[in-house]
């Protein structure tokens, strides 16, 4: 497997390190990651998908890998506007007009924000597990309690306690939800090794914590994002051309990608993918690329 070529670029705000392969020339697709996770999952998909003469970037999000804040004074918000924001100034940074955005968890709902609010910007969209554009106002409604069970951590991380625990066991939290997400792959303790390094960013613990206030409506987001939240909150439509991968077998409990089907007006496909966890990119990377790919072209 040929290495990537690694670089970073500014932003209004960040100083955003991004892995790259395949032609510089080629349409271009960014791979968006997740929680609590890092680029080292697009590693095999990214190799497939620039092999086909595309553009790959894959950006380590906010709060993770050498991504930096360029202010210490800018709030470290971990909010769904931000990092929605934040691929839309990576794409206007390095100059590219669209792209084809791809992501799960994190990087899935950032790469539908961009869908939903710049379709502009989005010449296809694939999605983990459909529709992940929060509904903060609806945030206090319970689920079924076996999917609540399954939250646990952002219960914990509502508390003074869950920050301490994310702070000083970060790394053995994180390989929990790891193998508790991926419950069918064997190799998780292995891959987690590789990614670890990037939960030691300086801001992680406190973009992952606004994160999950912010969802529930417990904390106060940036204000310079309000705009962009009051769009979200009226749930827009995805008009783009979008592939959905579904989990079959993922370990946070969840409605069916297919229960979003409403939320997606243009071209959709849904794909299900028996045995296959949280980690869908690195789990599964050779339909996650053929997914990308059939976007592309």
């Amino acid at each position: 497997m040929a290495s990537p070529r690694r670089a970073s670029i500014h932003t209004p705000l960040l100083s955003v390190d991004y892995e790259t392969r395949g032609e510089a020339s080629g349409p271009v697709a960014v791979l968006l990651h997740g929680f609590p996770y890092d680029v080292r999952a697009y590693d095999a998909a990214a190799e497939i998908i620039g092999a086909s003469g595309a553009r790959v970037i894959a950006p380590y999000l906010r709060g993770f890998g050498r991504t930096r804040f360029l202010d210490d004074r800018t709030m470290r918000s971990g909010q769904q506007a931000a990092i929605g924001q934040d691929l839309i100034d990576l794409l206007d940074a390095l100059e590219i007009e669209r792209a084809v955005v791809a992501g799960y968890d994190w990087g899935g709902r950032a790469a539908c924000i961009a869908a939903a609010l710049f379709p502009d910007r989005v010449s296809g969209l694939v999605s983990v597990d459909g529709y992940n554009i929060q509904d903060i106002a609806h945030s206090g409604s319970p689920a079924p309690p076996a999917w609540e069970k399954t939250y646990w951590y952002q219960y914990y991380f509502q508390s003074e306690r869950g920050k301490r625990g994310l702070e000083e066991n970060r790394e053995a939290l994180c390989a929990l939800l790891w193998r508790d997400w991926s419950p069918t792959w064997t190799g998780a303790e292995a891959a987690f090794a590789a990614s670890a390094p990037s939960l030691h960013n300086p801001d992680f613990v406190d973009v992952v914590i606004h994160s999950y206030r912010h969802r529930y409506g417990l904390e106060p987001g940036d204000s310079r994002y309000d705009d962009l939240e009051d769009a979200l909150a009226a749930e827009p439509k995805i008009t783009v051309p979008t592939v959905v991968l579904e989990s079959g077998a993922d370990g946070v409990a969840g409605a069916s990608a297919a229960d979003d089907r409403d939320f997606f007006t243009g071209r959709y496909e849904h794909r299900l993918l028996p045995d296959i966890g949280h980690n869908v990119p690195q789990e599964d990377p050779h339909s996650f690329a053929k997914a990308v790919l059939a976007l592309l072209t």
